[in-house]
């Protein structure tokens, strides 16, 4: 169990924000959060789109039916998120 699940417990859309915090300088396929988080598919697109709707993550179109996600670098929320997440990792054990 890492720091953040000790705090938050362990939930889909928390665990879909930490991979992509993790990964923010990549964008990913909903079929690679699902594959790198252990989720289905389904739970993935559930939980991701209120992170979409907040501006704390990009979704791109890629072609007709593609979607690319992202963590937006340039959004005040993700960065205090992100920052949070690096204190919170360095103290809590």
């Amino acid at each position: 169990m890492d720091s953040m699940e000790k705090i938050f417990g362990k939930t889909a859309q928390m665990t879909v924000l930490k991979n992509l915090i993790e990964q923010q300088s990549e964008p990913t396929y909903l079929s690679g959060i699902a594959e790198e988080t252990g989720l289905s598919n389904s739970s993935v697109s559930r939980v991701i789109t209120p992170l979409i709707g907040s501006g704390v993550i990009l979704e791109k179109p890629l072609g007709k039916q593609i979607r690319t996600f992202q963590l937006n670098t340039e959004s005040e929320a993700a960065n205090l998120i992100v920052d949070f997440y690096n204190k919170i990792n360095q103290l809590v054990d």
